[in-house]
């Protein structure tokens, strides 16, 4: 015959008095990342005005199009620009007690929380660029994925390399069992 636990409790959680991660202070991405971030874009837009130009002198049917062409051009290089300003602007991170806080976004805002019981894996990357300026960035891996939960670039290289001591002190500490 089964027995009945009768010791089952299902209180009910007050939501409002949850601790709000709104008010955790995010610490800001060193400066310096700004630069790497208008160097990518650089890149992509100096290769988008070779193939345009490439298109523009072999294609002679494209030359009423030109002038077009640079506004249009110049129009996504200048809203590109407001868009890297904003989103590094809104980047953002902060360690807790218990887990780690990320917030980016431009148009939508994302805030990704994690517990630090479920941090499988950091890592540690550092780019030529930011190698160069003293960067580095900290990926964050929970289980069940391929890639990682939460990549925080734009980081001083000895406060990420404290930041990943930190997280694989937590992981090992969850790993290794209580002995008493």
């Amino acid at each position: 015959m089964d027995t009945i636990n009768n010791d089952f409790t299902n209180n009910v959680i007050d939501t409002a008095s949850l601790p709000k991660f709104e008010e955790a202070v995010l610490t800001t991405l060193h400066p310096a990342y700004k630069k790497i971030m208008y160097f990518n874009v650089g890149i992509v837009y100096l290769m988008l005005a070779i193939a345009i130009g490439a298109i523009c002198y072999f294609n002679e049917q494209v030359h009423p199009y030109i002038v077009p062409a640079v506004i249009v051009y110049l129009l996504l290089l200048i809203i590109t620009i407001v868009f890297v300003n904003l989103s590094f602007k809104n980047r953002g991170y902060a360690f807790r007690t218990h887990d780690v806080i990320y917030k980016n976004g431009v148009l939508a805002t994302t805030t990704t929380i994690i517990p630090y019981n479920r941090v499988q894996h950091v890592a540690l990357h550092e780019g030529i660029l930011s190698r160069k300026f003293g960067l580095a960035a900290v990926e964050v891996f929970t289980a069940g994925g391929d890639s990682s939960d939460v990549k925080i670039a734009g980081i001083e290289k000895e406060q990420a390399e404290s930041i990943k001591q930190l997280l694989v002190g937590k992981i090992l500490k969850q790993s290794t069992p209580n002995e008493e």
